[in-house]
């Protein structure tokens, strides 16, 4: 039996590259999977022999090529597009043990990696280290074992990190465990580089320095060990940890014993004796420790065979200085310690570490796909564009004509100059705004709408019960199987906690936005008759508003300085209109740059720049999403402009208007044709604030639909999950029971005690993902406006 360790494979199975990949293209690319037949085809075929399992030298260029081509995928795939990959731990103790299933490219890649340090160290160990080539051997595969090690820790396991919660994280791939496995790697290639030194017939005191790096590199791997997770050591073989700590007293002792061959040599016989006792010492522990704990035969001999040489010289020296030298023995402080020297070195594979060194350029896997750093970068640009157009320049010229109109209102503008100018009839202005009503069906499209906004309201609060039903079924199932069946696992109300919190948000916003429709509601109910108003025909319409008061000569009773205000007043409102109409053209042109505005031959520049197969992220376009929304500049200080010069007018409307109104105080039928005037005027503007209105509560609502949906099959997926998981429970529960039985009926000795049944609490692995997890993420929405006649708040 070796009396070294090797790292076994973690075992994979099958996933289906080719329909997720195809998906993945389909849904979220402008290819066509189609293009990528051929890549998707290598892909899978690579991944059947890169994976590893089987030991052979050639396999290590396999699984190298397969890793560079992992890492162009991620180049040019995000981690996750919905490709469950599985592999069983590593020191899994039953092929029946359940894998770790992760949808995440970065978990195959860190996986591929770990196989590939697996592979090297199995190499090593298969070496006959009898001879000087095969301890060259041997020391060469162990260092590279090392190193991909290393290059897992320092590059594969942070891009996992990330995706992956803590609770889910394979236990084998924690960053303790990896370092404990990489000074392992380097302990025991160490230990190639003494046992040549040994078989060399080097001198003694090199031979010591050698051998106290073996015992540093072994000590160095079980500290590592000892600080991972509880279940990461449980996980490792029962003689693990022992064979570590055996071999680090054991090269410690023999450390010790070649410097006492050096102090004897220097006739230092004191010192010797004393290293002969500390190495006494530590070989005893090594071969104490070693018996208990069922190490490997080979590696007990070892220590045996050290043990007996030591005790023997130790038996030697004392008799020759307690007859011959008499010499003080020192206190083991009193000793120098043993420098160490080290042979080996973490040693990264080229391929590892440059990707391109192992695969030619024609046969990158996606080469000509635009890699999702760079989608992603077009996405966000996108996005931002429309944020941009929307909340600065659209929403913004709504703000400043709403305040315009607001000012214009209170001041009964422009209903008292049209009751001056026309004392009969109606303005044109309000003709046009009644036709319009009329041709909308004004009042039965807002009752439609209202019953829509209604019905869709109904419709996502059922789907949002929908889903606590299901969690309901979900607990009293899991309360009905915990009457039956002890499970170490969280009830029910703990594990659906955040499900549960979640819908608690849905459903406040659910209640504000029905608070919200009812302000609606109301408003339209306050207004009905007024807006139903502006339905009639011209005529009907005009026996409404009352005709000024008029001279023989049909014109209106006014002064002069009445028309004087009148025309002064005048041209500032065509003033503050040709200021709308220059606003309202910003807004168009803005918005014709946006449809016509694309960045993706810019990104697509940027990453040709770019070292052919990194890893993109949206982050390094910045700079150019920045540059192409710069040219919305000029139209949101256009609007700046704009606003400061209507501040300008509205100032000076003010005071115009207050002279105005001063010099006809004395018309009352003037004031009656105003008021009416300005009535219908702000019915007209009510019934586009409530049509508006509506128009958001129904794409809010529309939007909530997809949302809860996506939560009630999130919920769905989650509870299937638990069921699942509480069904294996139980038959694992039942096989035991049926086990003992069968026990029980074999032995006709009755036993005192029995230890308590303990349930397998295997991690939320095979079908459950954490509910931290972004599996359970969905798009939010901010709660509605309270007030649906002030700014309506943007859906995030």
């Amino acid at each position: 039996m070796p009396n070294h360790l090797s790292i076994p494979f973690k075992k994979t199975y099958a996933c289906p590259i080719p329909i997720a990949t195809r998906d993945y293209i389909r849904n979220h690319t402008e290819d066509h999977p189609d293009e990528y037949i051929r890549d998707i085809n290598q892909w899978k075929l690579l991944r059947d022999i890169g994976t590893g399992g089987v030991l052979h030298a050639d396999r290590i260029n396999f699984a190298l090529n397969y890793h560079a081509q992992l890492v162009f995928i991620l180049a040019k795939l995000p981690p996750d597009i919905n490709l469950e990959f599985s592999y069983a731990h590593a020191f899994a103790s039953s092929p029946s043990s359940l894998p770790v299933t992760l949808r995440s490219i970065a978990f195959e890649r860190a996986s591929v990696v770990f196989n590939i340090a697996a592979l090297y160290s199995q190499l090593a160990a298969s070496e006959d280290r009898s001879s000087q080539d095969g301890l060259k051997r041997a020391s060469a595969y162990y260092q590279n074992a090392a190193g991909v090690l290393a290059f897992l820790s320092e590059s594969a396991l942070p891009k996992l990190g990330p995706l992956v919660d803590s609770e889910n994280t394979p236990s084998d791939l924690t960053e303790d465990f990896v370092k404990s496995l990489e000074w392992l790697m380097l302990a025991q290639a160490q230990e190639c580089a003494w046992q040549r030194a040994v078989a060399d017939h080097y001198k003694n005191s090199l031979i010591a320095k050698l051998a106290a790096k073996v015992s540093s590199l072994y000590n160095t791997s079980l500290l590592s060990i000892r600080l991972a997770a509880a279940d990461t050591r449980d996980a490792l073989p029962a003689n693990w940890i022992p064979h570590l700590e055996t071999k680090h007293y054991h090269f410690n002792a023999a450390s010790q014993y070649r410097k006492s061959i050096d102090e004897l040599e220097a006739s230092r016989y004191g010192d010797e004796i004393q290293r002969l006792m500390i190495a006494e010492a530590d070989a005893k522990k090594a071969f104490n420790i070693a018996k208990r704990a069922g190490v490997a035969q080979a590696v007990i001999s070892d220590v045996k065979s050290l043990l007996d040489v030591v005790q023997k010289d130790l038996a030697r020296a004392e008799r020759d200085n307690d007859l011959i030298y008499h010499q003080n023995v020192p206190a083991p402080s009193g000793i120098p310690a043993i420098q160490e020297v080290s042979m080996v070195q973490s040693i990264i594979p080229s391929g590892l570490r440059d990707p391109k060194s192992v695969i030619t350029n024609d046969s990158i896997i996606f080469g000509e796909m635009l890699g999702w750093g760079a989608r992603e970068a077009i996405n966000i640009y996108n996005d931002n564009k429309g944020n941009l157009l929307q909340e600065k320049i659209v929403e913004q010229a709504q703000n400043f004509n709403d305040e315009a109109d607001k000012i214009l209102q209170s001041l009964n503008l422009p209903s008292s100059l049209e009751a001056l100018e026309r004392p009969v009839g109606l303005p044109p202005s309000l003709l046009r705004k009644a036709e319009e009503i009329r041709l909308e069906q004004g009042p039965t499209k807002i009752d439609v709408y209202l019953d829509d906004v209604q019905r869709l309201s109904r419709h996502v609060l059922g789907i949002l019960d929908e889903a606590m039903d299901i969690l309901d079924s979900e607990a009293s199932e899991d309360e009905a199987v915990r009457r039956e069946t002890p499970m170490n696992r969280p009830p029910s109300y703990e594990a659906n906690q955040e499900l549960v919190m979640k819908q608690q948000r849905y459903r406040t916003i659910l209640t504000q936005a029905a608070e919200s429709d009812e302000l609606v509601r109301r408003k339209w109910e306050e207004w009905e008759d007024q807006i139903s108003e502006l339905t009639r025909d011209e005529d009907e319409l005009e026996a409404l508003v009352p005709s000024s008061t008029v001279s023989m000569t049909g014109k209106a009773v006014s002064t002069n300085q009445t028309q004087i205000h009148a025309r002064t007043l005048r041209g500032l409102l065509e003033s503050l209109d040709d200021i709308r109409r220059t606003r309202d053209d910003l807004v168009v042109r803005a918005q014709r740059r946006a449809e016509s505005d694309d960045i993706r031959p810019k990104v697509l520049a940027a990453a040709a720049n770019l070292e052919h197969g990194i890893e993109m992220s949206a982050v390094m376009f910045e700079d150019v999403s920045d540059n192409e929304l710069a040219k919305y500049d000029k139209f949101i200080q256009g609007l700046t402009e704009g606003r400061k010069k209507q501040e300008e007018i509205l100032s000076s409307i003010k005071s115009t208007n207050d002279a105005f109104i001063q010099s006809r105080k004395q018309d009352p039928a003037v004031k009656d044709r105003e008021q009416a005037l300005q009535f219908l005027d702000l019915a007209y503007s009510h019934y586009r604030e409530i049509i508006r209105n509506l128009d958001e509560g129904l794409k809010f609502y529309n939007d909530m639909a997809g949302i809860l949906t996506n939560f009630k099959e999130a919920c769905k997926i989650w509870s299937g999950a638990r069921s699942r998981e509480a069904r294996l429970l139980h038959c694992n529960m039942a096989s035991l029971s049926i086990r003992d039985n069968a026990s029980d009926e074999s032995h006709e000795v009755l036993v005192s005690t029995t230890s308590p049944l303990r349930t397998d609490t295997r991690k939320q692995t095979a079908g459950i993902p954490t509910l931290s997890s972004a599996d359970w993420e969905a798009q939010e929405l901010a709660p509605p406006p309270t007030k649906r006649t002030e700014k309506t708040t943007k859906h995030r």
